[in-house]
């Protein structure tokens, strides 16, 4: 099996991220593993396996006949059987598959804000999609909404998965005092609702003053980010509250911290929180997206309900006051990600999926 991923940058993302955990997995498991990045790279190009054979198209516009020139000509002399396009990506594949008819293509929909789906129109997906060999959903919403709108029968549900990634160089020292520390890992976007986190942060100041909040995610230096730094200015909390942007490698700032959270508004099946337990951190969490399917009891982790701050200022303080439940919390999460959310259980389903495909069958006799 000859498969390469292709995505549009290296940037810190969930999409990106996955591509380069499918790429790395991969290496080890099939003939040909290759990783494609069409625009622009990024802090994840350092995660990338040495066995996994690399691609920059250095792609500058929608259509660049010149891009897709050197990703036909990458195809055809690696051989490769089948395109793994995340997200985006989808267009050039289609693009090049017009020129490799017998490319196969599967297209991974990684959309995040997946609440409400009945709005979400696109033609050029609709259209792209004729061209696909399957597709994977990374939540079961998704998966719905692609076997109703889109134009390719062969749709599976695959959740995220991680990779351990605490051999990455890059450590910072954290802010604040030791033991008494909480992180969140997400980008600065408005779904994410970091200003939950920033009003949170200013109830736990007044009755624990020496817990810390350590924010990592990509800064995108915009209103909304402006607004974030306002608020914590305006609350007095610069002492309270900390930005790191993103960074190659938050495994070492987790291994510094006794509690996560993830106060989105809309989410898929984050990262985020298979990287907590991957770290054995206890979790709270809003309930939307596919978080209740990693979460399944209060033993695994506290999900409260979207922009609750009463409940999540509440969760915060039950895990602050008692290191026990915090251990056992982390430890069950562990638990259930190694149990239904491993690189293992995920590859395998994915592999079998693969093979399974009649019409990828078809075109690589």
């Amino acid at each position: 099996m000859r498969i390469v991923q292709i995505i549009d940058s290296l940037e810190a993302g969930g999409a990106e991220r996955m591509a380069v955990n499918y790429a790395n997995a991969l290496s080890e498991k099939i003939e040909f593993s290759g990783l494609i990045v069409s625009r622009k790279e990024g802090l994840l190009l350092n995660q990338i396996d040495k066995n996994v054979s690399y691609l920059f198209l250095k792609k500058t516009k929608k259509i660049d006949i010149q891009a897709v020139f050197r990703l036909h000509k990458y195809l055809k002399n690696n051989r490769v059987e089948l395109v793994h396009a995340h997200s985006s990506s989808f267009f050039i594949a289609v693009l090049v598959k017009l020129t490799l008819p017998k490319i196969g293509i599967i297209w991974h929909d990684h959309y995040g804000i997946s609440q409400d789906l009945s709005s979400r129109k696109n033609i050029n997906l609709k259209l792209g999609s004729l061209f696909f060999t399957g597709i994977i959903s990374v939540n079961s919403k998704l998966r719905v909404w692609a076997k109703s709108y889109l134009m390719c029968s062969n749709v599976i549900y695959l959740p995220n998965f991680i990779l351990d990634s605490s051999a990455t160089i890059e450590k910072i020292k954290l802010s604040g005092f030791d033991n008494k520390r909480i992180i969140c890992v997400a980008n600065l976007r408005p779904q994410k609702n970091h200003k939950l986190l920033i009003d949170a942060a200013n109830s736990i100041k007044e009755k624990f003053p020496d817990w810390t909040f350590h924010l990592f995610g990509k800064d995108f230096q915009d209103s909304y980010s402006d607004e974030l730094k306002e608020r914590i200015k305006n609350l007095k909390l610069q002492n309270t509250v900390y930005f790191y942007g993103a960074i190659d490698n938050v495994s070492s700032s987790l291994l510094q911290c006794q509690i996560a959270i993830l106060p989105s508004l809309s989410e898929g099946l984050p990262l985020a929180i298979l990287e907590y337990g991957l770290n054995k951190l206890p979790v709270i969490a809003t309930n939307v997206g596919e978080i209740s399917k990693i979460i399944t009891s209060e033993k695994e982790g506290i999900i409260v309900e979207s922009n609750d701050l009463t409940t999540f200022v509440s969760a915060i303080e039950k895990l602050i006051e008692s290191e026990k439940c915090r251990n056992e919390i982390g430890l069950n999460l562990y638990n259930k990600i190694q149990q239904d959310f491993s690189e293992k259980i995920i590859l395998l389903n994915y592999i079998l999926w693969i093979k399974s495909l009649s019409t990828f069958a078809t075109q690589n006799r």
